[in-house]
């Protein structure tokens, strides 16, 4: 890599290192540790190819996702964090209380819910709501069916709402665009 090249890859990293680290959190289930890595191996891949990347951010995005989808295929035994009792949910308190902690009560919810799904779930919601694509697009990204986009869109959420029931009364999970979707953002 050339100087003007490595300057480019110092700025980039700079400047998308936070975005893309809060993606990496929400598919590694909230451990920051495994999204760091995760982060990590992706820009250093980026780096080995910069030279020829058109668009450096949906490159190291794509790379998180299939770094993710190895992750899940390779420890699919572990896929669960097993607990020997569910914690209490935490209420999630009406919107305008005053008290400004609900943004924050709530993205602990969604984090620790998102937590106990299955790498793949998790991944598919991921991509589905925080990045807000299309069926067709996850199901490119991931190489599967929109079929199966689908069907685990639709069982983790199923999960997600026996998991955290609280988010029930958001209406969290409606599909983008339809009237009731509650776009919940989660920052690590």
């Amino acid at each position: 890599m050339d100087a003007q090249g490595q300057e480019s890859f110092r700025e980039f990293v700079a400047n998308r290192s936070p975005a893309l680290l809060r993606v990496a959190v929400l598919l590694s289930g909230g451990d920051r540790h495994a999204a760091e890595d995760l982060l990590q191996n992706a820009l250093i891949k980026a780096a080995g190819r910069w030279h020829r990347i058109d668009e450096p951010e949906a490159y190291v995005r794509q790379v998180l996702y299939r770094q993710q989808i190895g992750r899940w295929r390779l420890r699919w035994p572990q896929r669960e964090v097993v607990v020997p009792e569910a914690p209490e949910p935490s209420p999630v308190r009406g919107a305008g209380d005053g008290s400004g902690t609900e943004a924050a009560e709530l993205r602990v919810v969604v984090r620790r819910a998102l937590s106990r799904l299955t790498a793949r779930q998790r991944t598919v919601l991921v991509l589905r709501y925080f990045e807000d694509l299309p069926e067709a697009e996850v199901a490119r990204q991931l190489g599967c069916s929109v079929g199966t986009v689908r069907s685990t869109t639709h069982r983790s959420l199923a999960r997600l709402r026996m998991i955290a029931p609280e988010l029930r009364a958001l209406n969290v999970g409606a599909e983008p665009g339809q009237p009731g979707c509650s776009p919940v953002e989660v920052h690590p």
